[in-house]
């Protein structure tokens, strides 16, 4: 995906060169990726960038060829988007104070000829990750583990902490990786280099946030429309053509009421399986209607089961393992969403910044996947994470975006520009002042859209917001909207383990009302069971060949149970796949010629 990489080191230019093109080489996935480099043999740097074409991040310099930049993601500044011309002027302006006025999703690297030093740094978030590796007073750094796999081969191998996280919770913690030796950069870092020494500093702090006054409900709600209106249209901007990625949610539902009127290069579509209408399918055509755009519906076609086993390998490939098998639809998906804008604008994280929803809990997979060392640590991680008295606001934004919800984020990102903006700093910084009753409620939201656009906010949303918020009706349709996400949900995903059995009358009477497909669209368990069978059996075999982390007994039988409708193992079907994908395709696969 589009990043930067880096070599620091003091060997030979000619033998860095070689290191640093093979990690760029191993980030280049697709055809309109460019690549360029930056190399300054005196301080010892070697550093190249992956952009999409006719970006606007890439490699700067300034006039007198004393300053190099090489900047990856996006700087918003007031209503524009910063290039790294601008960014080189505020850093010679002000030194390394500018990185405090950042706001955006990114990560550079700055090379002060004249003062020797090198500076990295990234987003507040640490969203626009960088992954790095020290060794005898040698520094790399890269956007993607592999490029550091690539030439380092020493380091192909399992972190135990790291897979114990994977296993407990589908990420890894505390900016770890999967990958002995590879650590990721913390959000907000600001590290120097100078003289084969490297400065870990940050340029920012939650505290920053935390400690703001907690404002009155009303204040609150005028502040959060007046932000929204003032910070939107930057996401917008001037440029190529926006895509809306609409759902029937209240996040998208709060763009569309307030994006700018005068932006004309703008389109609407909806992800959808492969038949059949969701909530979001027609409460999104709905709203794209009323506010006079046009609107698609990306559906799964029947080239995604066919080459699925590529489709899940590359998906597992590009982001690391981040994303896993059941993720393969991402990629697909943002490669049709780039055929109509390259540009996503989405809704992702307004919930968790605005209502504090979280979906960040322990995966709770059968106690018989694992081998007694690899349980013991599995298990020990759910208690850690109950110990962890984080600031719900500030574990939401720092912690369980950037590590939880960074697969699916890293997917999409090698295939269109990645915008939302509910993790620009003025809506975060603001969020941290609602006051306690508006942390988990949807009034606030729903405020701003019935302010700016009445007749959207007309429209119910998925989960029956919309129209009068009061009275009989609206709690009818609120529980409604409730019972049949739920339904929906267990329709997928199966009953609770010890209701196993009960799951075929379950899906039969779910069918029956036509719940079934309401909310959900993606259905693993169910594509493992049947369409995926084959693909199933014969990789969950291999898994069991390799791996030391799985319990061979328990192998044995996983795919045969889940395909016979016995047991729903799709979550450990998912994590087995993906890590025999990362194993194959990061350790065995990769060339071994440095």
């Amino acid at each position: 995906m589009p990043g930067i990489a880096a070599i620091i080191s003091r060997e030979p230019a000619e033998k860095c060169r070689a290191r640093l093109d093979a990690m760029l080489t191993t980030m280049s996935h697709e055809s309109f990726y460019t690549l360029r480099t930056h190399s300054i043999p005196r301080l010892g740097i070697y550093a190249g960038s992956i952009t999409f074409e006719n970006s606007s991040d890439g490699i700067f310099s300034n006039r007198e060829q004393s300053i190099g930049l090489i900047f990856s993601g996006e700087c918003f500044w007031d209503s524009e988007i910063a290039g790294g011309e601008r960014l080189i002027e505020l850093y010679e302006s002000q030194g390394e104070k500018f990185l405090e006025k950042l706001n955006g999703l990114f990560c550079g690297l700055l090379m002060d000829v004249p003062s020797r030093k090198i500076l990295l740094f990234n987003d507040r978030y640490g969203i626009q990750r960088i992954y790095h590796h020290e060794a005898k007073g040698d520094f790399y750094f890269a956007s993607e583990a592999k490029a550091l796999l690539r030439i380092l081969p020493e380091l192909r191998q399992f972190d135990p902490e790291g897979a114990a996280d994977f296993v407990a919770f589908g990420c890894t913690l505390n900016w770890r990786t999967l990958f002995q030796g590879i650590q990721i950069v913390p959000g907000g870092s600001k590290w120097t280099i100078e003289n084969g020494r490297c400065r870990k500093e940050t340029y920012f702090s939650p505290d920053l946030w935390e400690t703001q006054p907690r404002l009155p409900a009303e204040e609150f709600e005028n502040r959060l429309r007046q932000t929204f209106w003032r910070v939107l249209p930057r996401y917008f901007g001037s440029g190529p053509k926006v895509g809306i990625a609409l759902t029937g949610g209240l996040d998208t539902r709060m763009i569309m009421a307030c994006r700018p009127r005068n932006n004309g290069h703008t389109t609407c579509y909806t992800f959808s399986g492969n038949n059949g209408k969701t909530f979001d399918d027609k409460i999104a055509a709905r709203v794209a209607a009323a506010s006079g755009l046009e609107h698609k519906l990306l559906r799964l076609g029947a080239d995604f089961f066919v080459a699925f086993p590529a489709h899940a390998d590359k998906t597992v490939f590009v982001t690391d393992g981040c994303a896993g098998i059941s993720n393969t639809h991402e990629i697909y998906f943002n490669r049709r969403a780039r055929e109509l804008a390259p540009t996503r604008l989405t809704g992702n994280y307004g919930s968790e910044i605005l209502r504090g929803v979280s979906t960040f809990k322990p995966i709770r997979v059968s106690p018989r996947l694992c081998q007694p060392e690899m349980r013991a640590r599995v298990n020990s991680r759910a208690e850690t994470l109950g110990m962890d008295r984080t600031p719900a606001l500030t574990f939401a934004a720092f912690k369980e975006i950037p590590w939880n919800l960074f697969g699916n984020l890293a997917a999409g990102r090698s295939q269109v520009h990645f915008r939302t903006p509910y993790l620009d700093n003025e809506m975060v910084a603001l969020a941290f002042q609602a006051p306690e009753a508006a942390r988990k409620s949807a009034r606030p939201a729903l405020g701003v859209i019935r302010e700016s656009n009445s007749g959207l906010s007309e429209i119910p949303t998925d989960r029956g917001w919309g129209g009068e918020n009061t009275g009989i009706k609206f709690l009818v349709r609120r529980l409604l909207a409730e019972a049949t996400f739920k339904l929906d949900y267990y329709h997928d995903e199966g009953l609770p383990g010890w209701l196993t059995p009960l799951d075929p009358a379950f899906k039969t009477m779910t069918a029956r009302l036509g719940v079934s497909g309401r909310h959900k669209f993606l259905h693993y368990p169910s594509w493992f069971r049947n369409e995926l069978a084959p693909y199933v059996s014969e990789m969950v075999m291999e898994a069991g060949h390799r791996n030391s982390f799985w319990n061979p007994d328990f192998l044995k039988g996983a795919a045969v149970d889940h395909i016979s409708g016995r047991r729903n193992h799709s979550r450990e079907i998912n994590l087995i796949l993906t890590l025999e994908s990362v194993d194959r395709q990061l350790f065995r696969e990769l060339p071994r010629d440095f």
